[in-house]
């Protein structure tokens, strides 16, 4: 049976303290890396991040379909999910980071490419400031690992989701052993830091990626917290060999 105590409380930068000083230093990290972000994302993943995206938008589409359907993508970074809900549907896409310099970034190419049509907002995920029952969706992509709580992240999408409203969280997890397992590992611990911090210019914070993905959940046991804190029909859809996954939950009428 599988321990949601396993994973740390909510992340962990080396050096981090506390809960504070942790949001601060993955704030800063993200300030830094936010020149090179996008370039890294679909060249680390050998273009599979988008891949990711638009199947997460395509498995959503019911809820994005709804005509008067409002959708809040947490943790948003420079808006790549974002623009992958709105194009797959007709509801309103709301974009929130606490990162200034990645949401410069998420402005820029919503005025590009979809004539900014999606409104970006400074925000931390652990203090929304939206209403209570506010979103029929709340969606993060590769960004819930990188809270300083996660149960209380989960309460606070939870708190801003309508009755019946969805939850979906797609985060990276690591493959089972075997051949493949083990060349993952290899690049994704020994490899992509190295080209990582070459290109972005800070090391750290590409040592930083894998080391918290093998400390997150996998895939159960996020699933278990999801349910911990009261949403239903939880699941998660496990993509890629075991090396990403789609966790969804829904809130209760």
């Amino acid at each position: 049976m599988s321990q949601v105590a396993a994973p740390s409380k909510g992340t962990r930068p080396d050096g981090a303290t506390s809960e504070a000083d942790a949001s601060r230093k993955v704030r800063e990290m993200f300030t830094q890396i936010a020149p090179r972000y996008d370039l890294l994302n679909h060249l680390l993943s050998l273009q599979l991040d988008r891949v990711w995206r638009a199947r997460t938008a395509r498995k959503l589409r019911p809820i994005l379909d709804g005509p008067d359907a409002v959708v809040l993508d947490l943790c948003c970074g420079t808006g790549d999910l974002a623009f992958a809900l709105k194009r797959k549907g007709k509801a309103r896409v709301i974009g929130a980071d606490f990162a200034h310099t990645m949401l410069v970034r998420a402005n820029l190419k919503s005025a590009a490419e979809l004539n900014n049509s999606i409104p970006f907002l400074e925000s931390d995920a652990l203090q929304l400031p939206f209403a209570d029952e506010s979103f029929d969706l709340v969606t993060a992509a590769f960004g819930f690992r990188n809270l300083a709580n996660y149960e209380a992240g989960l309460r606070e999408m939870k708190r801003v989701l309508k009755p019946a409203g969805t939850m979906g969280i797609l985060e990276f997890t690591e493959p089972p052993a075997g051949p493949f397992g083990d060349f993952y590992r290899w690049y994704f611990r020994k490899l992509l830091p190295k080209v990582g911090g070459a290109i972005s210019g800070d090391a750290a914070a590409y040592k930083y990626l894998p080391s918290s993905v093998a400390r997150f959940f996998r895939p159960e046991e996020l699933c278990e917290l999801m349910r911990s804190v009261g949403l239903q029909r939880v699941e998660a859809a496990v993509w890629t060999g075991g090396t990403v996954a789609l966790h969804t939950g829904v809130k209760a009428e």
